[in-house]
């Protein structure tokens, strides 16, 4: 099966190549300068591509690329030297020239570098033994892994690592699997930053409003965000229902055995070897290091907000440049934790800085799909991939409007999906919406705004393609398609139970009554599932 999974990817980057190499598309590039397929559904045929190959090779790096090329030639005709240069030139050197995305993998490789810092100094192997002390069982690591990935919600990005950081000593003490671990880390990132009125995402969420007060809009739309609520609900009621279901479940039957990866494929085994160390260290060693990282983390959002110039702590946080906030805090919180390793005299300055190259190290395999999936995204908007979603919106928006809701729900998981952002959706259906409602039925658009929001966090939470998702594999340091492949069905749970209760919504209008409804589905629909499971095993 194998073999012939490569043999039909190398059939399709030959004819793929061949036809961008072919004369006749060449001089038809050059006499279509504008895309012949802007603002078509062809706009979103490179991330399906894309997201279509990983899930049946199981292999990111080439399936990225893959529909990265596709974008390149949709967008040159087809022409070999407008498809390479929109490629490099537009693609991958442009997304790594933007101050956000370098900030972003700046970030990445100080926190990799940390963690490399408190391996070495022994501070992680500490927490593990005392946590191993006071989470005597599986349910009790995981509901832990839970309550953390909650308290952290100012950011998707901080909250993956950080939490994956802290918590991979306890689950692995248990022997829980790191593709649950990773599910774990990504149900409690984007899922709690999109109801966390401080956090990066309220801000972006509040930029895209206009005209309205959009904090308050952000803070009305949360009891109506379904997709995040059942998630964290279905999460908790997994775990002290002792229940799996998918693939999920093969991992964590493998884990219990001992075997916490299943598949022999472990990007980061290596580099979390080298730097596994028992040392001298303390749990302080760990705990200092990330309440410093925390509290930087916070001082540098608000800092970039204005806070120190006037602006109010919301106002700061709503301003705020997420990327160099985190890049200014994550780096203090370096410097802190290495001058607290050399007082403490855990760890030399010369063992310090040997793990700069070692943090960097564990940090590539997230650095090349972070970059192959914004570039993927590049082609995706050189296609018009948003225009075309937005026409397709404002069209179906005249009809249905009790509806709508449900609908903006599933073309929201849709974009999110092909495209891998969550932010980038928003932008492109928040403004519709409110031009849609707006001073005509107030309800209604808190109600699509927060599917909006919704349905961006379930099609991004189940995109292997999406940043968070990347960042989830990373903090768990799991292989990024088996953390893709058993997420799926959980999130495709939490997105029909979500998706009924917005039709719900819809028509009783009263956050009172369908969120309990839709709560009650949840617990329901894991019942049946667990019960079918049962019988399927007798």
């Amino acid at each position: 099966m194998k073999r012939k999974m490569r043999r039909f990817m190398g059939l399709i980057t030959v004819l793929l190549v061949a036809a961008a190499c072919c004369p006749l598309t060449v001089f038809a590039a050059e006499e279509a300068p504008e895309p012949a397929m802007y603002a078509t559904f062809w706009a979103l045929v490179p991330p399906l591509v894309a997201i279509i190959l990983a899930l049946i090779t199981k292999e990111v790096y080439s399936s990225l690329f893959i529909g990265i090329l596709v974008g390149g030639l949709f967008y040159s005709g087809f022409g070999f030297e407008g498809t390479i240069t929109h490629i490099f030139q537009d693609g991958i050197i442009g997304v790594l020239s933007d101050a956000y995305n370098v900030g972003i993998l700046v970030f990445l490789v100080i926190l990799g570098i940390m963690v490399c810092l408190m391996n070495k100094a022994g501070g992680s192997a500490a927490f593990g033994r005392w946590a191993s002390e006071h989470i005597k069982s599986r349910v009790g690591a995981q509901l832990a892994t839970i309550v953390l990935g909650v308290l952290i919600f100012i950011d998707d990005y901080f909250n993956c690592l950080t939490v994956g950081s802290v918590m991979r000593p306890v689950t692995d003490k248990h022997n829980i699997s790191r593709a649950k671990l990773a599910y774990l880390i990504d149900a409690t990132a984007a899922p709690v930053c999109i109801i966390a009125p401080i956090s990066s995402w309220a801000a972006a969420v509040t930029g895209f409003v206009e005209g309205e007060d959009g904090l308050s809009i952000f803070v009305r739309a949360i009891p109506y965000n379904f997709y995040a609520l059942l998630t964290i609900v279905m999460m908790v009621a997994m775990v002290l229902m002792k229940m799996e279901y998918g693939s999920m479940r093969t991992h964590e039957i493998n884990a219990e055995k001992g075997d916490i990866y299943t598949t022999p494929d472990r990007p980061y085994a290596a580099a979390e070897q080298e730097g596994a160390e028992q040392g001298k260290g303390k749990v302080i060693d760990l705990v200092i290091p990330i309440i410093s990282l925390i509290i930087c983390c916070v001082i540098g959002m608000i800092y970039t907000g204005g806070f120190f110039e006037g602006a109010g702590f919301i106002e700061a946080f709503s301003n705020s440049d997420a990327s160099v906030g985190l890049v200014l805090g994550s780096f203090f919180g370096l410097v802190i934790t290495i001058i607290l390793y050399m007082v403490r005299r855990v760890l030399k300055f010369n063992e310090c800085m040997s793990c700069v190259p070692e943090g960097f190290k564990a940090m590539v395999p997230a650095i090349l799909i972070l970059t192959f999936a914004w570039t993927l995204k590049a082609m995706t908007d050189s296609l018009g991939a948003k225009e075309y979603v937005a026409a397709l919106v404002d069209s179906s928006a005249k009809g249905l409007m009790n509806l709508l809701p449900a609908i903006i729900f599933l073309v929201a998981c849709f974009l999110a999906f092909a495209t891998g952002t969550s932010w980038g959706t928003f932008g492109i259906l928040i403004p519709i919406v409110v031009d849609a409602f707006s001073g005509k039925d107030g309800t209604m658009m808190i109600i699509a705004i927060s599917a909006c929001m919704a349905g961006a966090v379930c099609g991004d939470h189940c995109s292997p393609i999406s940043d968070t998702t990347i960042m989830a594999s990373a903090g768990a340091q799991c292989n990024h398609i088996n953390h893709v492949n058993t997420q799926l069905p959980y999130a495709i749970t939490a997105a029909v139970v979500s998706f009924v209760t917005y039709i719900i919504a819809g028509f009783v209008k009263s956050a009172w009554i369908s969120l309990p409804i839709g709560i009650v589905l949840m617990i329901g629909t894991l019942l049946v599932i667990k019960m079918r499971g049962q019988k399927a095993a007798a």
